[in-house]
């Protein structure tokens, strides 16, 4: 099945598609204090939720860049009903063929590292979009212990595929940006993202019983259940990461 479809039917009843309160987000946005009019980019922006917050907020221009076409509609959409009047644009593309032409005040990627090959190769690429003296503000998870070799193969994963959340930091200050503030999506915010899938995916197979593709978004859900309740809860953290570039 498309896996963009998936995702969709995943993430129905979230509008952060991460492991991150609604409450951890906006006191994050609160503490940016981003000057009025400033610019900024996200990659791999999802359903454009936090663009749409920092344009209420600060009155920023923004640029979301993210693959799948469900979610730019859902960014189009949420342009028009709240902040019809602002300089934003959203792109479906993929974002690592994203060449801005010039750099920004602040940009993010939140759980979207994947785009750049891991949290290394995106903390590289935004570096080189964003201004001297402006931040990068990265989502990422963070291994909470080492990982169980049934964990990695259930995941298809390797120990080195994720760091732990000092070396989250260390990564970017090996780059030579200054981390400023983290976030820690805690059991909280993984519970309310992972077990929301599930509820979608139930609500879904429900309303939607002719689908030929159910039987693949059952194996998904059923899969990623298993996975995070015998090991993903107690090994995976996820935190969000404030750098400012020098």
């Amino acid at each position: 099945m498309d896996f963009w479809k998936l995702m969709e039917i995943l993430h129905k009843y979230q509008e952060i598609m991460n492991p991150v309160t609604d409450e951890k987000l906006n006191k994050l946005i609160d503490l940016l204090n981003i000057q009025r009019g400033g610019s900024v980019l996200d990659i791999a922006c999802g359903k454009g939720t936090l663009l749409v917050k920092l344009v209420e907020k600060y009155g920023v221009r923004g640029v979301g860049v993210d693959k799948s076409p469900y979610c730019i509609d859902h960014c189009n959409e949420k342009k028009s009903a709240r902040v019809p009047n602002a300089d934003l644009v959203f792109h479906l593309m993929d974002g690592a063929d994203f060449k801005p032409t010039t750099k920004f005040d602040l940009s993010c990627c939140l759980g979207g590292s994947w785009v750049y090959g891991d949290h290394r190769g995106a903390l590289e690429a935004l570096f080189r979009m964003t201004r001297p003296g402006g931040n990068i503000l990265v989502g990422e998870p963070h291994l909470l212990k080492a990982p169980s070799p049934e964990y990695l193969a259930a995941e298809g994963m390797t120990r080195d595929s994720f760091r732990s959340h000092r070396e989250n930091v260390e990564v970017g200050e090996e780059l030579g940006l200054k981390c400023l503030y983290t976030v820690d999506g805690d059991h909280d915010g993984w519970d309310q993202y992972e077990t929301l899938h599930w509820w979608a995916v139930e609500d879904y197979l429900r309303d939607n019983p002719g689908d030929p593709d159910n039987l693949e978004i059952l194996a998904a859900i059923e899969k990623s259940k298993m996975t995070y309740l015998c090991w993903g809860r107690d090994t995976m953290g996820w935190g969000i990461y404030l750098f400012r570039k020098p």
